[in-house]
C-alpha cells in the first residue's frame, strides 16, 4: 500500500473545503429565512396591534371593548400556529439541506474506506483472512449504524411534523 499522496490530501482538502462552503450557505440562508420571518412577523404584529389599540379606544361602552378584545383571541392564536408552522418548514428545509451534504460526504468517506479495505484485503498477506474478514465487518456494521441513525432521524423529524400538522388542524375546529 502507499502512503496518502499529496495529490490525494489536496483532493480531499479542496472536497472538505467545498462541503464546508455548501453547508455554511445552507446555515446561512435558514437564519435569513428565520430572520426575514421575524421582521415579518414583529412588522405585522406592530401594525395589527396599533389597528386594535384604535379599535378599543374607539368603543362607545364597555360592551364595544369587551366585544373587540373578545375577537382578538383566535385570529391571535392561528397567527401563532403559522408562525411556529413557518419556523418549522425552515428548520425542516434547512435540515434537509444538511442531511444531504452529510449523506453525501458519508457516502464518499465510504467508498473511500471500502476502496482502501478492498486494497487491503487484496495486498495482505496469506494468513491475515481473519484481519480482513474483521476489517470488512467493522466497515459493514458502521454502514449499517450510520443508515439506522438516518432512518430514526428522518422517523423524528416526520413526526414532529405530522404533530405540527395535528396541532394546526386541532386548533381551526
Amino acid at each position: 500500500m502507499s502512503a496518502f499522496t499529496s495529490d490525494q490530501f489536496a483532493a480531499l482538502h479542496k472536497t472538505n473545503l467545498a462541503n464546508l462552503a455548501m453547508m455554511s450557505k445552507s446555515t446561512i440562508d435558514g437564519f435569513q429565512k428565520l430572520t426575514e420571518l421575524n421582521l415579518k412577523t414583529a412588522k405585522s404584529a406592530l401594525t395589527e396591534g396599533q389597528e386594535n389599540l384604535k379599535a378599543v379606544l374607539g368603543g362607545k361602552d364597555l360592551r364595544d371593548v369587551l366585544a373587540v378584545q373578545g375577537s382578538l383571541a383566535q385570529p391571535t392564536t392561528e397567527k401563532a400556529i403559522s408562525y411556529a408552522r413557518q419556523v418549522c418548514e425552515i428548520a425542516a428545509q434547512a435540515q434537509a439541506e444538511l442531511a444531504r451534504a452529510v449523506e453525501e460526504q458519508y457516502e464518499q468517506h465510504h467508498r473511500n474506506l471500502q476502496a482502501f479495505v478492498d486494497t487491503f484485503v487484496k495486498n495482505a498477506p496469506a494468513g491475515s483472512e481473519a484481519v480482513s474478514a474483521l476489517l470488512q465487518s467493522t466497515v459493514d456494521a458502521a454502514g449499517n449504524t450510520y443508515r439506522s441513525a438516518q432512518a430514526i432521524s428522518k422517523q423524528m423529524s416526520d413526526v414532529a411534523r405530522s404533530n405540527l400538522a395535528a396541532a394546526a388542524a386541532s386548533t381551526k375546529a
